[in-house]
């Protein structure tokens, strides 16, 4: 079992047709719009029906404001390093950094050939890539000249720049011991695809990139692990055949179990694209986040002295939901004085690994109160007046943690798409396995679901301000005054989701 502890990552992988232009982009704004993070795009040169990959990747860039771009993987023999190094590059300036490079020796090489490319058997293709890597790397420092002596890739004093807006990563497409040998030692990550690697062969294709990491004085933890998959949402038993909370267990197992931590999602329409961000993602995310905790947390057997008896780690109740602001909400929307609650011992206790469960709510509710937070803070300023358009953008970078939504109207729109997401999750996963746990919390999930709708009427208002002041028609008022309502909802919703389901959670676990 191997989890390197990375940041999950979600994205797609859409065929490059050039008779479903229109579909493509769709997909792609999607992704973008429903909070995704990566689009990839095939490099095949040689086939017709494929629209270039780097021009399209340009036109993906310039539609999107955060996800993140790369080939799934450039045509390394039809791609000479110093113009693929430049194109990475100044993509990636344009962008605000959003560019990522995936990088393949080349496969169909009657094709490379017919286009004008070298046939290279399969030593000379890795001895290649490695020259390749070099030029690259070197090329993108910025200074200085670049010299790489080698049979496929010379070069002799070239100029190195322009450098990218970020330390844009080197992915690899890798299967053979060679690859993966030169992927533990030169490469920022691994992209494996599942039609060529099932889930039970990345272990040891694994541990071969982890034995080179070592060998080269790096840490295997320092390659990040992407998963190129494909699957179709129904009632199927097998990978990626069934509902999206079978893709999140699924997919969680795969990343706690070889490693994986970033799933590139083959697509062919707006509705898997739209299920993939809405269910699929944010539900794998919390299942990992909530495994990670408890292993976190767990009692090592090596803490308390062999007795013969279990460790005595069980305690009341230690966790505590966050106490509201006290703003009022208004009467039309709920009454709290009506909220039932469920019945508590003060007397039950919980284990360490219990208690992290309940805390794990918590940890997640206040990801979202902070998030409240810098929304809020954004729209003072922009009300006050005190950022220009590129002075917000730098801002909103930093609040959005990675992604370049810089109109007020993109962060705001962001932030209602993780409340939405939280929510949609607990309606439909926690909610339902915490009614068949325990009966009693029946009426409190009942009352808990009716202020998700609430509060996604809030999110609503929140969205028609934000319409009213881009054309326009209201001022930066209206968006503050919606964004307090929702603070009032949320808030106050939070607390009282966190008083109820904390003990239910340590005691029942998320499933």
């Amino acid at each position: 079992m191997t989890d390197y502890g990375h940041e999950l990552a979600f994205g797609i992988f859409p065929s490059p047709d050039v008779d479903r232009i229109p579909e493509v982009l769709a997909m792609v704004e999607a992704a973008d719009v429903g909070g995704l993070d990566l689009v990839t795009i095939q490099d095949h040169p040689y086939q017709a029906k494929h629209l270039d990959a780097w021009t399209l990747l340009s036109v993906i860039a310039a539609r999107t404001t955060s996800i993140r771009v790369a080939p799934n993987v450039a045509n390394l023999p039809l791609r000479p390093p110093v113009v693929l190094a430049r194109s990475v590059a100044t993509l990636d300036q344009l962008s605000g950094g959003r560019v990522e490079l995936g990088l393949g020796t080349g496969a169909f090489w009657d094709a490379i050939a017919a286009a004008g490319g070298p046939r290279r058997n399969p030593g000379e293709a890795v001895e290649a890539l490695v020259e390749a890597i070099a030029v690259i790397r070197g090329l993108w420092s910025g200074h200085g000249s670049v010299r790489v002596e080698g049979q496929h890739y010379p070069v002799q004093g070239l100029h190195a720049g322009p450098a990218p807006a970020h330390d844009v990563e080197i992915w690899l497409g890798a299967y053979k011991s060679r690859m993966l040998r030169v992927t533990g030692r030169l490469a920022d990550g691994w992209l494996p695809s599942l039609g060529y690697a099932a889930p039970e062969a990345l272990g040891a294709m694994n541990a071969t990139i982890d034995e080179a990491a070592d060998k080269a004085g790096r840490s295997p933890a320092a390659i990040r692990r992407l998963y190129n998959i494909h699957g179709r949402f129904g009632s199927g038993a097998g990978l990626l055949e069934g509902q999206p909370r079978d893709w999140a267990e699924q997919l969680a197992e795969i990343t706690l179990d070889q490693g994986m931590s970033t799933y590139i999602l083959a697509v062919s329409s707006l509705e898997d694209v739209e299920r993939f961000a809405a269910e699929v993602a944010p539900l794998t995310r919390e299942l990992v986040d909530a495994e990670r905790t408890r292993a976190a947390h767990a009692p090592s057997p090596t803490d308390q002295p062999n007795t013969g008896q279990a460790p005595p780690d069980d305690r009341r109740l230690e966790v505590r939901a966050t106490t509201a602001p006290g703003t009022e909400v208004p009467a039309g929307l709920w009454d709290e004085s009506t909220r039932p609650s469920a019945p508590v011992d003060p007397q039950e206790r919980f284990t360490a690994s219990q208690q992290a469960t309940g805390q794990h709510l918590v940890d997640v509710h206040d990801h979202l109160r902070g998030e409240l937070e810098r929304l809020r803070d954004v729209v003072e300023q922009v009300a006050a007046g005190e950022v220009d358009a590129g002075r917000a953008r730098n801002i909103i970078n930093e609040l959005t943690m990675r992604q370049n939504n810089w109109t007020l109207g993109a962060y705001c729109a962001s932030y209602c798409r993780v409340v939405t997401g939280h929510h949609t999750l607990e309606d439909r996963s926690v909610f339902p396995h915490l009614r068949h746990s325990d009966p009693q919390l029946v009426p409190v999930i009942d009352r808990l679901e009716q202020e998700h709708h609430v509060i996604h009427d809030v999110l609503e208002r929140v969205d028609h301000a934000l319409v009213q002041m881009v054309s326009g028609e209201k001022g930066t008022s209206v968006v503050r005054e919606a964004v307090d309502l929702l603070g009032a909802t949320l808030l106050s919703h939070l607390s009282y989701e966190e008083r109820e389901l904390i003990p239910a959670l340590s005691r029942h676990g998320f499933s």
